[in-house]
């Protein structure tokens, strides 16, 4: 456009050289000739748009937004068309406690009250994306900055309308994924009235107040030590078990052995050991007399005596 405004001016000012002399009729020939070059290159640069991938153009004539959208690819446009970038790829935006680790500088994570009065500080992440059909409508009714007009403070104030149902306990623990849910449901809503895509919602961190922290630390402790002596009872019981499991087979075997010998198997393991006795080389075995019991003498000894 300010290619063909330019050129314009100067076909204009050609038209206004003195032409009298020669070298001036070719002075202003040549800036003719230029300017009619500009708004040539004017026009087609403005007739034709290039939007990128993931991207849609919004058409504006002298302030008035056009529902039909430019998509990705080369456009042909009416060259006094003003065409908008606007965005419809999946955007986050991060409210966080952490220095510059969120959109905005500083301290930005969201501060709500619970159920039982106190104070949670709450680090999240919005996953969000713009409807293409629905661009032209944000664009008139809210503008490019819909992410600090809509996504921020939307997000911000749900969350402080969902937290007073939940204790600072709960929204820790056992119903985090609760209310993670609950938040979703509300904000989602109103995103789709807005144009917008809510497509995740991630709590990135909960904190709570330093007194509530460290009470919950300690009855994770107490459970902790409770479960660790509710085995170390469990392992007792099993090797009292396994004693007396021990015990009864030692006395079944007895019980079995006694009721089993009888007087030839008593003779037989006798008969066994006298074996085992006359092939030592330190004994010899004499036996005497006509009882069941042998004496058994040892010759060296014997000898030695």
């Amino acid at each position: 456009m300010v290619l063909i405004i330019f050129g314009i001016l100067l076909v204009a000012g050609a038209l206004f050289i003195n032409k009298e002399r020669e070298e001036l009729q070719r002075v202003a020939r040549g800036v003719r000739i230029a300017g009619l070059i500009l708004v040539v290159i004017g026009f087609l640069t403005s007739c034709i748009k290039q939007i990128d991938a993931g991207q849609i153009g919004i058409k504006s004539l002298f302030g008035k937004v056009d529902d039909e959208v430019l998509t990705s690819g080369l456009n042909l446009i009416n060259p006094l068309v003003d065409v908008r970038i606007v965005d419809v790829k999946t955007q986050n935006y991060t409210m966080s406690g952490v220095h510059d680790e969120g959109d905005k500088a500083g301290d930005d994570a969201i501060r709500v009250l619970t159920a039982d009065g106190l104070e949670v500080i709450i680090d999240l992440t919005v996953l969000y994306r713009v409807v293409p059909a629905e661009a032209p409508r944000i664009v008139r009714e809210t503008g490019l900055d819909y992410r600090d007009k809509i996504v921020r403070p939307l997000t911000r104030t749900k969350i402080r309308d969902n937290a007073v149902y939940f204790t600072a306990v709960d929204l820790y623990s056992t119903k985090r994924d609760q209310f993670q849910s609950r938040i979703f449901k509300n904000i989602e809503e109103d995103f789709k009235k807005r144009g917008l895509v809510l497509e995740q919602l991630l709590v990135r961190n909960i904190t709570l107040p330093a007194t509530v922290k460290g009470s919950i630390e300690e009855k994770i402790k107490a459970e902790q030590e409770a479960q660790k002596m509710e085995f170390v009872l469990q392992k007792e019981k099993q090797e009292a078990e396994r004693k007396r499991v021990e015990a009864q087979g030692i006395a079944d075997y007895q019980r079995i052995i006694s009721s089993g010998l009888g007087d030839k198997q008593l003779q037989y393991e006798q008969i066994q050991v006298m074996k085992g006795l006359i092939t030592s080389p330190n004994a010899k075995v004499i036996i005497m007399g006509g009882g069941k019991t042998p004496v058994i003498l040892d010759t060296k000894d014997a000898k030695g005596q």
